[in-house]
Order: C-alpha cells, then sequence, then structure tokens
C-alpha cells in the first residue's frame, strides 16, 4: 500500500451559525508529523477532533465510491480528501483496518486508535441533507490515529502493516458494538478492552 493523498487544513466557515471549520483541507505532497498531528494542520473543536488520540484521521476511498452511487450528484465534490480527513490509500477500510493496528508510513509510525464519527458539518458541506446520518449508517466513518513516532510523510510513502493487536476487532465490527447491533457480551468486552482504543472511548463503551 501507498500514501497517496496528504491532506491538511484551511480554516473556513460553515452552517448556519457561520462557524469556524477544518473539515476543508487542500492537498500537499509532504508534511511533519508529531504527537498532535500535521504541524500545519488545523482542528477547530478539539472535543471531537485533534489532540494526542484523535491526531491523524483517515477516509478510506471505498466510501467515496458508496456516496456517490448514493448520491450521483456529488461525484465532483466527493472526492479524497473532502471528507476532513489527512490521509488516503488505496486498499484501506473499515472492514480491513483494525482498532490498535500500528502502521508504518515512511520513517513514521502511527496506531489506529478508533473510529471517527459523523457530524452535520459533514452535509453542511456537501449541501445534502442527513449526508451525515448516510455515512453513520452504512459505517463509512473513516478511522483515527494516534502518532507514535513522528516525522515526514512524503505522498507515495510505502504504508506496511507492522503490528495488529486486535485480529478480531476491525473498524466496522467496533462500530457494529458503538451502533448497539451486537449485545454480544464476550464481543461488547472485546471492544471496550481493545488495546489501543482511545481511553475516551472505553469510558463511553463502561457507561
Amino acid at each position: 500500500m501507498k500514501l497517496s493523498g496528504l491532506y491538511q487544513a484551511e480554516v473556513k466557515r460553515i452552517g448556519p451559525k457561520n462557524e469556524r471549520t477544518g473539515i476543508y483541507k487542500y492537498s500537499i505532497n509532504q508534511g511533519e508529523i508529531n504527537q498532535f498531528g500535521l504541524t500545519q494542520d488545523v482542528q477547530i473543536d478539539k472535543r471531537f477532533h485533534g489532540g494526542p488520540e484523535r491526531a491523524l484521521h483517515q477516509y478510506a476511498l471505498l466510501s467515496y465510491e458508496k456516496i456517490i452511487k448514493a448520491y450521483p450528484l456529488l461525484h465532483k465534490k466527493a472526492q479524497p480528501g473532502s471528507m476532513g480527513e489527512n490521509l488516503s490509500a488505496a486498499g484501506m477500510h473499515e472492514n480491513n483496518v483494525h482498532i490498535g493496528d500500528i502502521y508504518q508510513i515512511g520513517a513514521c509510525q502511527i496506531q489506529v486508535s478508533g473510529p471517527r464519527m459523523p457530524c452535520f458539518k459533514i452535509s453542511e458541506k456537501f449541501s445534502t441533507p442527513k449526508l451525515d446520518k448516510f455515512v453513520a449508517t452504512h459505517a463509512i466513518h473513516g478511522w483515527y490515529y494516534r502518532v507514535l513516532k513522528g516525522g515526514t510523510l512524503f505522498v507515495n510513502d510505502s504504508i506496511k502493516l507492522i503490528e495488529r493487536v486486535n485480529p478480531e476487532l476491525s473498524i466496522a465490527q467496533f462500530l457494529q458494538v458503538v451502533q448497539k447491533k451486537v449485545t454480544d457480551t464476550d464481543k461488547v468486552s472485546l471492544a471496550m478492552n481493545a488495546n489501543g482504543l482511545d481511553p475516551e472511548w472505553k469510558d463511553k463503551l463502561k457507561r
């Protein structure tokens, strides 16, 4: 696998309240990352985006295909980077990326910490009511990383899975628990105690 896209924020306004947002991203060829993500990126609402546990966001290219199939008029808008992600790579999606996965990208190491939860800004940005609900219903959320080893990322860097600590817990399987589509106590416990899971998710599942 290769890093096919790298994106950082251009702060704009969005929605009826004219709120500042970092969901609008532009493409870059290289970028420095540290424990808080791309050093030149911006996350406005730190309650939901940013910080060490949500330092980088990746969105699956396959998910854009699903959106365009359901909303053909979005074929020009629903392009890599438009969901506010920092990273793109062909072949990675919610069914084959797992909680706690550790990836080597160039000289950097990053670890999957949990799914990204869609919010109203997705619908506002694409001028498509309930698009955020579509994303949630179809479990095409994307996911967050923490940075284990910083450095410089370059487009076309190779991506290598170096450790899978939860082989039975993909992002898709985790979302099944979060959305209460799975109530089996063993699977709930597996999700709640997953190695590498964002501690905030652990607390939410316990509650």
